[in-house]
């Protein structure tokens, strides 16, 4: 028996042999708890910058009905490095909006509704606030309400995401350089208490402006002064709707994050809010659309980054909502849509890079793994942060 084996081995082609040594010493090499990051020998492969694009209730499908839709080539195809992430929370297979964007935000897996805490309602650090301590640049981009679960995972530390008084005064905790959303009730007229956050946030220096005031292409971003501007009392509208002020605000927020500090960089996410909302709904070409919309904003990121030279352009989802297919009879320009569910799914989630360090997003992984795959990249250091959050709370 022995001789045999040892006649199998030396009959073995030899690339066979080292693709075997190799995947044998990967495995093994691997550990448990620390996500793996292909190293970077060379200060150029990794970015300055980082935009994070979360397209919430985006899965796959609903990229391939946008695709379909679409007259011409979309943005998602300009992209060359793709992955998948696995989205489910603590303790449950399919997550909500809240422990995804902390999985994104904290690197941590938490219960369903929990907004930068772990199962333990323990507050968590944010990529967002390590990188404001580090000195880079940071903006916020929604088409929900800012204290929406989403951006607030980035900032606010409450134990349920409908908290959205209390999440909205977090927000003067931390020092965000361009903000813009929709939410201004939560900041100007309170349920739970007198304070004016609108007055309180120009008092921090901000440059405060709303939907009511000026429209948004008209604000000064020349402005070395933080920028906040509600885009409605609570949620924008729909696409459908009218609503248009993704793609122009993410073209704006990175040349305003670096002209702010070019020396350190920046950190943007912008979420496409309310493909999720189409979902829940089992609005099918609603769906298309707001997609499209978030695609058009991507385009304007990937131009940036193309541009720059030193920007990693991430697009992916929270977790993908209604169990969205593309049925027979389809046609491209022509599709006929359907549901399984108005709430989410626990799909695999796609993972689309470009820039510095984009090739690390390829593969599948955990949601967590984005988080942590971000801070080796900007080459965080944990302890050193962690030790001045915890100065400030």
């Amino acid at each position: 028996m022995i001789q045999k084996k040892i006649s199998l081995f030396f009959a073995t082609p030899l690339p066979l042999l080292l693709l075997g040594t190799f995947l044998f010493t990967t495995a093994c090499s691997s550990t448990k708890n620390e996500p793996f990051v292909a190293t970077h020998p060379n200060a150029s492969d990794k970015p300055k910058n980082i935009i994070l694009m979360i397209g919430d209730g985006m899965g796959l499908t609903q990229i391939s009905a946008a695709i379909y839709e679409n007259k011409r080539p979309t943005n998602f195809e300009r992209f060359r490095h793709i992955g998948f992430h696995k989205s489910y929370a603590a303790g449950e297979l399919i997550t909500d909006s809240a422990a995804g964007a902390t999985a994104f935000a904290c690197g941590i897996k938490t219960y369903n509704g929990a907004i930068g805490v772990n199962v333990d309602t323990i507050p968590q650090q944010s990529i967002l606030e390590e990188a404001e301590i580090r000195g880079l640049t940071t903006g916020l981009i929604a088409t929900a309400f800012i204290v929406h679960a989403t951006p607030a995972a980035f900032y606010g530390h409450q134990p349920i995401r409908t908290f959205h008084e209390q999440i909205a005064a977090d927000l003067l905790n931390v020092d965000v350089d361009f903000i813009i959303g929709g939410g201004m009730k939560y900041f100007n007229r309170r349920d739970s208490d007198d304070r004016n956050l609108y007055k309180e946030l120009e008092d921090k220096g901000y440059t405060v402006s709303n939907y009511t005031e000026i429209p948004l292409e008209k604000i000064d971003f020349r402005s070395n002064r933080k920028i906040i501007y509600f885009t409605a009392d609570r949620h924008p509208v729909p696409v459908s709707a009218g609503r248009n002020y993704l793609p122009f605000a993410t073209k704006i927020a990175p040349r305003f994050l670096r002209a702010a500090n070019d020396n350190n960089g920046f950190f943007l996410m912008v979420e496409g809010s309310q493909i999720d909302w189409a979902g829940h709904g089992n609005e099918g070409q609603l769906m298309i659309e707001e997609t499209l919309d978030f695609d058009r904003a991507v385009g304007q990121a990937l131009d940036f980054a193309k541009a720059d030279g030193n920007t990693l352009v991430i697009v992916t989802a929270d977790h993908e909502t209604g169990g969205f297919s593309i049925n027979q009879g389809s046609k491209k320009g022509e599709i006929q849509t359907a549901f399984t569910t108005n709430g989410h799914t626990a799909a695999l989630v796609p993972v689309f890079a470009y820039g510095p360090g984009a090739e690390n997003f390829k593969g599948i992984y955990e949601n967590t793994a984005i988080y942590h795959k971000m801070r080796r990249l900007l080459d965080f250091d944990q302890a050193a942060a962690s030790s001045q959050l915890n100065t400030r709370q």
